[in-house]
């Protein structure tokens, strides 16, 4: 696989990749098709440790629905200026989602890794708060850094689930 150009990776952040049938992949892959809001880009995280799921979120929220996005107004680049948009919110992602409700769920997060489908990186504001309850890894998709990044040629963005 060639190397990855995030625009965003912490130092200590570890990410490995699964191929799309992997369980845990069609897991996230699941939430965001039943889950998602965001139309554009749905994506989805499972939180697991010990070979369990203990956590799901879907990102997105109703507020694009009637509302246009701040960041799309302003030309804001993926990745920055979240706080300007309520939509956009990293309350709203995926990420975030999952770790919550797997302490909803009455578990804690610290050692699990977080799979995530829908997208091809973190943002600052999600690994944060991941590194924060102490997950240890993040899985991404096979090919996502294409499959799910808008700037790329053969993408799927926006006919994710066709």
């Amino acid at each position: 696989m060639n190397k990855v150009a995030y625009p965003y990776l912490p130092e200590t952040a570890r990410i490995s990749y699964v191929p799309p049938d992997d369980g845990y992949m069609l897991a996230a892959r699941e939430i965001a098709q039943q889950k998602s809001l965001d139309k554009v880009m749905p994506t989805g995280a499972v939180v697991v440790r010990d070979s369990k799921i203990i956590g799901r979120g879907a990102n997105g929220s109703d507020y694009h629905a009637e509302n246009q996005c701040e960041r799309v107004k302003r030309g804001i680049p993926t990745g920055q200026g979240y706080e300007l948009c309520e939509g956009c919110s990293p309350k709203n992602h995926a990420e975030l989602r999952a770790t919550e409700n797997a302490k909803a769920n009455g578990y804690d997060p610290a050692g699990a890794d977080l799979y995530l489908w829908g997208h091809w990186w973190c943002c600052e504001s999600c690994w944060r708060a991941m590194i924060a309850v102490g997950i240890a890894k993040v899985y991404l998709m096979e090919g996502s850094e294409i499959l799910f990044n808008k700037e790329a040629e053969g993408n799927i963005v926006g006919r994710q689930f066709a």
